[in-house]
């Protein structure tokens, strides 16, 4: 039988005591916000350009059909 002494203010009761820890803990691991890394500004990289390099040349792709006419020229002439 329980009396008015067991419910006093300040006396241990380990049943309540430990629902009210852990609705404490539930609800303070709940409030805490997520962090994922640091406060930190993300650091961006600059965009990488890529510049296509001119050929030496403009005629150097006409050196080959002057040599070959030139070796069918001299052929012509030596006939």
């Amino acid at each position: 039988m329980s009396s008015a002494s067991d419910k006093a203010v300040g006396r241990f009761h380990p049943g309540e005591n430990m629902k009210k820890f852990v609705l404490a803990a539930a609800i303070a691991a709940m409030s805490t916000s997520a962090t994922a890394g640091s406060a930190e500004e993300p650091v961006m990289e600059a965009p990488m350009i890529v510049e296509q390099t001119a050929a030496s040349s403009s005629a150097a792709g006409v050196w080959i059909p002057l040599v070959l006419l030139a070796i069918v020229a001299a052929i012509v002439v030596n006939d």
